[in-house]
């Protein structure tokens, strides 16, 4: 296991690479540049910028410097205790007093001066964690456990029940959602507050709340139920479906045969096989809900990465753009390489020797 996973750890930092490379390319080979505004600007202040922020330099020494500042570690002579994340969102490692390692610069953000992207990173990007991590909870908490009772309940009240609210949860998106449950729960009924999020900064270990009071719940519950339940529907058709063709597996009718229980049948050896699809999905899920869906914050004014991103695209504001793809993509390998590792445990056919 140790092999396969120093082996997978260096095919990540190849993917990561490779993002990076073309991410960069197609950045450049959109027509326009980040400093084309509807009021065009004298050309002598474009070069301006353009040498501020090093625009002037050719593309391949761009890329280059651009990968030195993200991961190639910067040496300091001082900084905070441990292993922390920083004001700055910079990550430092302490050798010794008077030595330390700092990488994940991902410079300065082309459309404000006060902020760099790691500001930016550091302020948004725990707020679409925390939702993304939450709203991933509901779906497995609702999804799962629907699919099963819906397969063991085959053709049954259950079985077109939880099916219909899969269908609902895959048909109606969060753009429809959203609005109706601000309507009804925050405008109507006003139990929920209908917009804002309940954490700020400083987050524990850059990302969790601090404080985990009631109101940070009421902010958090429409949003996280908006956010999951398409996602629930999506994971117990999965369930349900691979759950059906399991059960019909010989191994099940041998076990039921030698007279063991149909609790121990479904539970030790039914279910475990047909997680394997559903564990399949939950790695680029989780990466997808972890680093922001623009709609739903939108939809419930939550200041998290999704504007940001979707911003920097029409901005060209190039910084922006990378860091973003780059921390989706550390998210999408780590969250897959997770899946592999629970491929082990739920088959024990699978080896990593």
């Amino acid at each position: 296991m140790g092999r396969y996973l120093i082996r997978r750890i260096l095919y990540m930092l190849v993917v990561i690479l490779v993002v990076s490379f073309i991410t960069f390319s197609l950045m450049h080979a959109v027509p326009g540049g980040p400093f084309d505004k509807e009021k065009k600007l004298p050309a002598e202040i474009i070069a301006n910028l353009e040498k501020r922020y090093h625009l002037d330099q050719p593309l391949w020494k761009q890329y280059l410097s651009y990968l030195n500042d993200v991961f190639v570690p910067q040496f300091a002579s001082e900084g905070p205790k441990g292993l922390v994340v920083d004001d700055d969102f910079l990550i430092n490692i302490k050798i010794t007093n008077s030595f330390w390692i700092r990488w994940m610069n991902f410079g300065p953000t082309f459309t404000s001066r006060s902020r760099s992207v790691n500001d930016i990173f550091r302020q948004n990007l725990p707020i679409s964690v925390q939702l993304g991590l939450m709203a991933l909870m509901i779906a497995i908490v609702i999804g799962v456990p629907l699919g099963i009772i819906s397969a063991l309940k085959q053709n049954t009240v259950w079985d077109y029940l939880g099916m219909s609210v899969a269908i609902f949860g895959v048909s109606v998106p969060v753009i429809v959602l959203g609005p109706l449950m601000i309507w009804i729960f925050g405008v109507t009924l006003k139990w929920l507050p209908p917009t804002g999020w309940g954490s700020k900064p400083p987050y524990f270990l850059g990302v969790f709340p601090t404080n985990l009071s009631w109101d940070y719940w009421r902010t958090a519950i429409m949003p996280s139920v908006a956010l999951g339940l398409g996602s629930s529907a999506i994971l117990a058709r999965l369930t349900r479906a691979s759950l059906l063709q399991v059960i019909r597996e010989d191994y099940i009718r041998t076990a039921r045969a030698k007279g063991v229980k149909e609790r121990m049948v479904i539970t030790r050896h039914a279910l475990k096989n047909s997680l394997i699809p559903v564990v399949t999905i939950l790695g680029p899920m989780m990466a997808g809900l972890v680093t922001g869906t623009f709609v739903t914050e939108l939809t419930f004014g939550i200041p998290g990465m999704g504007k940001y991103f979707v911003t920097s695209i029409t901005n060209r504001d190039y910084p922006v753009i990378m860091g973003t793809i780059l921390l989706y993509a550390v998210f999408l390998v780590i969250a897959n390489l997770l899946v592999d590792i629970m491929y082990a445990y739920l088959d024990p056919r699978i080896r990593y020797d």
